[in-house]
């Protein structure tokens, strides 16, 4: 294994959220500053191709990736942008349903749900409340 792909490792495995490649150049770059962003993306390519890491699209943001291990999917607040990890198994009667009905296969890696944090909720039905809004 060469340096770049250790460091690039190394900073997937103490990161514990998803990393947008920039990001992760970042943090590899804090300590190897030598390890260009080319260089980071090839590594990642070959990692998913190992499937040593998995990416996922969360909206409109850049694609970020992880560590490959157990299927989680993720939500997304559209007001915040907050995202966070759910057990891939909250898409199972879905992914089932869409088998079923369409003939689709669900690919639970790869599921990002948009809507709003409990936070950005809370905002809104605030400024609803408030007669001056």
């Amino acid at each position: 294994m060469t340096a770049a792909k250790r460091a690039i490792a190394d900073a997937l495995v103490a990161s514990a959220i998803d990393l947008a490649a920039d990001e992760l150049t970042r943090r590899v770059q804090s300590t190897r500053p030598e390890i260009s962003p080319s260089t980071v993306y090839r590594v990642l390519d070959e990692f998913e191709e190992l499937a040593i890491v998995e990416h996922a699209h969360l909206g409109h943001g850049a694609t970020v990736y992880h560590l490959a291990g157990v299927p989680h999917g993720h939500l997304v607040c559209t007001g915040c942008g907050l995202s966070f990890e759910v057990p891939a198994e909250l898409f199972d009667p879905l992914a089932r349903d869409l088998l079923e009905r369409y003939g689709f296969t669900l690919d639970r890696h790869h599921v990002a749900v948009a809507g709003l944090c409990e936070r950005c909720r809370a905002r809104d039905q605030d400024r609803r409340a408030d007669p001056s809004h």
